[in-house]
């Protein structure tokens, strides 16, 4: 398992309706990818327009269940950094913009 240093950052996320997002910020201290056979959902999401999170901008991924992405390792992300945004199918909605299906 990977230490917090090594987990991949969000480097940004571009969902305004979330609210672990501060200004393209996830404020989140880590965010698991889920979904299905081709989407890779942000399933920390929170459709709240209160803000929460933590004060400091650390958020990293702390898991990833999609298995057939070219940077899952044994469901951790190994991708240097990931972005995050709307929906390709429903943009009230996250999915990781750094997914790439095998």
């Amino acid at each position: 398992m990977s230490t917090l240093m090594e987990m991949p950052e969000v480097t940004e996320c571009t969902v305004e309706g979330c609210g672990y997002n501060h200004h393209h910020d996830c404020h989140a201290g880590a965010v698991t990818i889920a979904g299905h056979s081709g989407d890779a959902a942000c399933a920390t999401f929170i459709p709240l327009s209160a803000k929460g999170g933590l004060e400091k901008v650390v958020a990293h991924v702390g898991a990833c269940q999609r298995g057939d992405c070219i940077h899952n390792t044994d469901l951790e992300c190994a991708a240097s950094a990931i972005r995050v945004g709307p929906g390709m199918d429903d943009e009230s909605h996250a999915d990781c913009l750094t997914y790439a299906q095998h």
